[in-house]
C-alpha cells in the first residue's frame, strides 16, 4: 500500500523536486503552497492552496488545513511530513521591519511546529518521519541574513527537541542545504556568470547542489534505511561549512 507524504512549499525549486521524487517512489503526495494548484500545470500530486503564515494566528485555519489534507490521503496512511516552505527576508537588522521578522518566524519555525502537532496522531500511529528543510545559515551566515538565519537555527533546535519528545515512534531530522541551483537562484545570477562561478568555487566540491540531490536525501531520511537516525542535521553543503575564508 502506498504511503502519504505532506510537502509544504511544493511549487518552489526544491519543493517541486521533492514532489517529483516522492511521486516516482510511489508515495501519495499532498502538496501545500500559497500559490494554489494552478501554479505548476502537470505537477504530480494533489495540491492544497494555503498560506502557512496564517496558521499561527488562526487556529481554525490550521484545523481546516488538517481536514483538507486528510481528505486527500485516499486511504494511504500518512507517514511523512516535509516542512520545506520558507521565506527569506533579507537586510541589515536596522532595515528589517517588524512584519518581516515576524513572518520569518511564523513561516520558517512556528508553522512547521504546528503542522507537526496537527498530524502527530497519524505520524505516531504509522511510525512516520518529519523532515525539516533547514539551511547552512543556521550554522554559519553572512550580513543581511539575521531574520532568516535565526529562524533556521531555531528550526534546527526544534528538530532536536522533537526527536526527544516524539521518540521512539517518529523520526525527526533536518536536511540543511547550501546554495542550490533552483530556477530562482539561477535567475538571480542571469548575466552574472562570473559571480555564479565564484559562488560555486567557494564550495570544496566546486559546484552548488541540484534540487534533485536534496530531494533524494529527503527520500532517504523518510525511508526504512534511516530508522535509527533522529535528531540529526544532514548538511548538504558541498563542504562549505568546513572551509575557512581567510583574507588574501
Amino acid at each position: 500500500m502506498a504511503s502519504s507524504v505532506i510537502i509544504t512549499g511544493c511549487h518552489g525549486g526544491i519543493g517541486s523536486k521533492l514532489v517529483e521524487a516522492f511521486h516516482q517512489e510511489g508515495w501519495n503526495v499532498i502538496g501545500i503552497d500559497r500559490q494554489g494548484a494552478g501554479a505548476s500545470p502537470g505537477q504530480q500530486g494533489q495540491i492544497i492552496e494555503a498560506d502557512i503564515a496564517d496558521l499561527s494566528a488562526d487556529s481554525q485555519a490550521l484545523a481546516s488545513l488538517g481536514k483538507k489534507v486528510r481528505s486527500h490521503t485516499d486511504g494511504a496512511p500518512l507517514c511523512a511530513l516535509i516542512n520545506n516552505a520558507a521565506v527569506q527576508n533579507l537586510g541589515p537588522l536596522n532595515e528589517l521591519t517588524t512584519p518581516q521578522i515576524v513572518e520569518s518566524m511564523h513561516v520558517n519555525l512556528i508553522a512547521p511546529m504546528l503542522l507537526s502537532r496537527e498530524f502527530l496522531p497519524e505520524l505516531r500511529h504509522n511510525e512516520g518521519s518529519i523532515v525539516n528543510i533547514g539551511s547552512v545559515h543556521a550554522q554559519a551566515t553572512k550580513p543581511g541574513f539575521a531574520a532568516y538565519a535565526t529562524s533556521k537555527a531555531a528550526l534546527h533546535g526544534m528538530t532536536r527537541a522533537l526527536a526527544v519528545d516524539l521518540g521512539p515512534h517518529i523520526n525527526v531530522n533536518t536536511l540543511a542545504p547550501a546554495a542550490t541551483g533552483t530556477a530562482m537562484l539561477l535567475a538571480g545570477f542571469e548575466g552574472q556568470e562570473e559571480a555564479l562561478a565564484q559562488l560555486e568555487g567557494v564550495h570544496p566540491l566546486k559546484r552548488i547542489a541540484s534540487p534533485e540531490e536534496i530531494a533524494q536525501l529527503a527520500l532517504f531520511l523518510t525511508s526504512q534505511k534511516a530508522r535509527f537516525v533522529t535528531g540529526a542535521t544532514f548538511f548538504a553543503d558541498g563542504g562549505i561549512l568546513s572551509r575557512l575564508h581567510d583574507p588574501v
